[in-house]
């Protein structure tokens, strides 16, 4: 069995976003295939590992990512106890893996969650060129590297020059492996919570939403989608909101109650939610990367209207009829699809679970 060391440069225990909720995931499964021990922040909760060791060397201020004295701190780890293989979640701690290589000639390799410049670009961050620059040549000087997305390996390939035999397809997983048989009993679960009526469909958002890309978003459910909708005669619904850190100048969405407005905070049985839910909005435009809530939502056998952008990095062709995409910033369009797909029974195709189930991928990964 391989041993593996993994540095996560942040606290990813409990998860609240989609990319703790990334690394968590990809942690536990492929503790189940290799001799796993991950480096991070002393600030996890790591009395939820189930079959991994845990090392918590890093700071928890951001000068974590400067902390030279980790080098010699982890190249000892490497010796006393035989790694086969480096893994650094995002390319922030590159720097670090290299040197250590140099020392132990450990193999490096970068899990990405996005291409990072992009993301940072998008959100109007001004040294996104700074880090365009790093992340380019910490590719580059990589023994491996894990794309969660076909796109960003492509771009990886095609503009950086990056072998494509070093770059693996790692997607964000769920953790079905068929179509839930439980959706009508989740539906009668929050409808009774909410007091949704029977003849009323769902519509849901979440996501952590003091993050720029889901803050916009919920603006656009609040301001453009849920306008049109309250004008389509005869159309009942809610909209559930879901997530922590919702801005306080919103008010917990109170102004918006009686608008088919419901806003839970963050819920601890988001699973329950996604299969009450009959269509899940994600007018997301900005951020890179795989929207990872969709990927779970199809999986719970919910159909989603997104944006083209918002679909990046999903494989369409194995969504069957549960993937609706529609242009961006056409919110009239938008409105459209939702109205005509709100009684969409399809199934998720199987093939979707046989993709996107953890541990297919990472048993795939390690084989």
């Amino acid at each position: 069995m391989k041993k593996v060391l993994v540095i996560a440069p942040y606290p990813y225990l409990p998860f609240f976003s989609g990319g703790q909720k990334f690394i968590a995931k990809f942690l536990e499964y492929l503790s189940n295939e290799t001799d796993l021990t991950v480096i991070s922040t002393d600030d996890n909760d790591w009395s939820l590992v189930k079959n991994y060791q845990s090392r918590p060397l890093l700071k928890k201020s951001f000068s974590r990512y400067m902390d030279r004295t980790l080098v010699k701190k982890i190249t000892a780890i490497v010796k006393k106890e035989n790694f086969d293989t480096l893994v650094c979640e995002h390319p922030y701690f590159a720097w670090l893996a290299f040197r250590i290589r140099k020392r132990t000639r450990i193999k490096v390799i970068i899990h990405t969650h996005n291409i990072e410049y992009q993301r940072f670009r998008s959100l109007g961050k001004w040294w996104w060129p700074l880090l365009k620059r790093y992340e380019k040549w910490s590719f580059q000087k990589a023994d491996g590297l894990f794309f969660i997305t076909p796109e960003d390996k492509n771009f990886a390939i095609t503009n950086w020059g990056i072998a494509a035999d070093k770059c693996r397809d790692v997607p964000f997983g769920i953790e079905l492996k068929s179509f839930p048989e439980n959706r009508k009993e989740c539906r009668k679960i929050i409808s009774a919570r909410h007091g949704i009526k029977e003849e009323e469909k769902i519509f849901s958002f979440n996501g952590l939403l003091d993050y720029k890309p889901n803050l916009d978003a919920l603006n656009v459910i609040l301001h453009e989608i849920n306008p049109l909708l309250l004008k389509q005669d005869g159309f009942r619904y809610k909209i559930i909101i879901s997530g922590k850190r919702l801005p306080e100048e919103l008010n917990s969405l109170k102004d918006y109650a009686d608008k088919n407005i419901i806003y839970t905070g963050f819920t601890e049985d988001i699973t329950t939610y996604l299969e009450a839910t009959d269509i899940f909005l994600n007018p997301v435009q900005s951020g890179g990367g795989v929207k990872t809530k969709m990927v779970e939502a199809i999986g719970y056998g919910t159909t989603v209207v997104s944006t083209q952008s918002g679909a990046t990095g999903i494989s369409k062709s194995i969504c069957g009829n549960k993937l609706i995409i529609v242009p961006d910033n056409d919110w009239k369009i938008f409105t459209e699809a939702i109205c005509a797909h709100s009684e969409n029974k399809d199934i998720t195709p199987q093939e979707f679970y046989d993709t996107y189930y953890w541990s297919n991928i990472v048993k795939n990964l390690v084989r």
